[in-house]
């Protein structure tokens, strides 16, 4: 039996690409690349904002699992803990300002991939967001590893896709990104869909 279901899948999969669409750091990072460098410059940042995404989700499905399989009551706390953080988001997206306009000078492509693979793994906030965001859709009944890991690979691959869009329209994107009206409309999307995704997480029920 396949570790996810359809049903699970068809929801999951746009959820995954809407939160790919809404404006955030990794997003960010590919448009400056693409903008100072062209549509190389952005595609490499996007395969190494990719490869950092893979490492958390490895990281994030091997702890998950291990604590659900020893410590049942761990699904809440990170659960609970995913609540508030989407609710964080939510409020964080809705206060955000217009995103300021990029500002960089040409780097060499290996460069550019290994810079946006460090941002990306360093970054904390996308650990958590992973945990936030995937258990939502994992079953706690059926092996959690390979549902986290699947899971983790489409909203990997929808990363991909979405910023691989950016830094081939990068200059477009961006002069679309930097006005006022569109900025603010970006962001209330993004705090309705956190909270919405904060809702869903909450009335959740683990079987």
């Amino acid at each position: 039996m396949f570790p996810v279901d359809a049903l699970t899948l068809a929801a999951f999969i746009p959820a995954g690409l809407a939160l790919n669409l809404t404006p955030g750091a990794d997003l960010m990072f590919v448009l400056a690349q693409g903008l100072r460098g062209g549509t190389r410059a952005g595609m490499a940042a996007n395969l190494g904002i990719a490869a950092g995404c893979l490492v958390h989700v490895a990281l994030a499905a091997l702890g998950l699992a291990a604590l659900l399989h020893a410590y049942p009551a761990a699904f809440e706390a990170v659960r609970w803990g995913g609540v508030f953080y989407l609710l964080w988001l939510a409020v964080k997206s809705w206060r955000a300002p217009p995103p300021a306009e990029a500002q960089a000078t040409p780097a060499p492509l290996w460069r550019i991939f290994r810079e946006a693979l460090v941002v990306n793994i360093l970054n904390p906030k996308v650990a958590l967001f992973i945990l936030a965001f995937l258990p939502q859709f994992v079953v706690p009944a059926r092996p959690v590893l390979p549902q986290f890991a699947i899971l983790g690979l489409v909203f990997c691959a929808g990363g991909l896709l979405v910023n691989g869009a950016v830094a081939l329209f990068s200059g477009r994107l961006g002069r679309l990104l930097r006005q006022d009206r569109a900025a603010r409309a970006l962001n209330r999307l993004s705090a309705g869909i956190f909270t919405l995704l904060a809702l869903r997480l909450a009335l959740m029920e683990r079987t």
